[in-house]
Formats: C-alpha cells, structure tokens, sequence
C-alpha cells in the first residue's frame, strides 16, 4: 500500500484526487494540506511515502517547500502537479530533487502511473520534460532568463514578484533583510531588470505567478 499525501490550496483538487486515487486498491491518500507548512508537516510526521504538492500556494510556496523538504526528509518522493506548464519549471525543479512534474492538465491516470514510479526510488519523466532535459544537455534550448537563477534567488524573486516586501521574504525564509537584499540585486542584474514592478511583469509574462 502505497500512503499518499496530497498538499494543494484548492479543496476541489484534493477532494477530485483523492476520490480517484481511492479507485486504486494499491494507493491511499493518509494525509491532507493547504500550503507549503502543511507540506512540511506531513513530510515530517513520516505517515505518508509520497507526498503530492501543487507550486502555486499561499503562506509558503511548492518552490520553497521543496527545498525544506528536501533538507529534512531527503528520501521523500516528492511529485509536482502544477498549472503552470512543463517549459516553466519542470526541469529547474527534478534539479531541485523533485521526483517528478506534471502539468495539471495530465490525464488523471498518468497521475497514478507517477506516485507508483516514485515510489521505487524512480524519477517520473514525461516525454515533454525529457525532450527538455536534452535540449538542456545538447546545449540547443534558448534558456529564458529566470532559469538561470539559483535555487534561492528564484525563491526571492517569485516572492518579490508576488508583491511581498523585502523585510517579509527574510522573516519568512529565515534570512537576514542585507542577505534577501542581496538576492534582490542579483536577480535584476541577471533578469536586466531595474525594479520590483518588472519582475512582476516578467513573472506574469512568463506564466510563472497567476
């Protein structure tokens, strides 16, 4: 029996989830969350062996909740579901030690098909995602700006995208205000951008916050 934890902020989505992982006598879903806290507390409390999370979410993002995961619950399969599509993020975050990415838009049983791959200790690697990951390889993907960025500077910049101010991302991040400062400066330079409005701009041109 394979336990399974579903983290997203929309009741529909896990209620639609779970009522069709239920199908399945192998699956379970032993565990619910909202945000990326919720997340982490399910990942720690051990009672799950895959745990489900959407990117998009309020308090604590998927992004950021990755990264604490994987810090304190490395073994953890983690699968993405995510809105935002597969050019986006996809290969930024199976970097990051994501088990694996899926668009929401996937058909449900493919769903199915990755908690059962991650959870022997397998990545689960779309046909989209793999044609990225070797243009990536072979050098031949024209990398949009953002990609560039570090673990922690897409963090803060999708924080700074979202309106959050500098003081806030430190607390929330534990980091000192000159350190997310600092972050802050390094992302302009990289994104050629002079302030915080552009970044919200990029973000939203580039389908990266709703």
């Amino acid at each position: 029996m394979i336990r399974i934890g579903i983290v997203d902020d929309h009741t529909i989505v896990r209620t639609g989830l779970s009522q069709f992982i239920a199908e399945h006598v192998d699956l379970r879903v032993a565990a619910e969350g909202a945000n990326g806290k919720d997340a982490l507390e399910i990942a720690r409390s051990g009672d799950v062996d895959v745990l489900v999370m959407d990117l998009s979410m309020p308090d604590q993002s998927g992004v950021d909740a990755l990264a604490a995961i994987r810090v304190r619950c490395p073994d953890l399969p983690v699968l993405i579901l995510s809105g935002f599509p597969e050019t986006h993020y996809a290969t930024t975050l199976l970097r990051q030690g994501a088990s694996g990415y899926l668009n929401k838009e996937c058909d449900p049983s493919e769903i199915v098909t990755a908690i059962r791959t991650v959870a022997r200790g397998r990545r689960y690697i779309t046909p989209q995602v793999a044609e990225l990951l070797a243009d990536g390889v072979l050098g031949n993907a024209e990398k949009l700006p953002h990609e560039s960025l570090s673990e922690r500077e897409l963090q803060v910049f999708l924080r700074l995208a979202k309106g959050e101010t500098v003081g806030h991302i430190a607390e929330q991040m534990f980091l000192s205000v000159k350190t997310v400062s600092t972050y802050r400066s390094r992302v302009l330079e990289k994104l050629a951008l002079g302030s915080n409005s552009d970044l919200t701009y990029y973000a939203l041109k580039n389908g990266l916050i709703q």
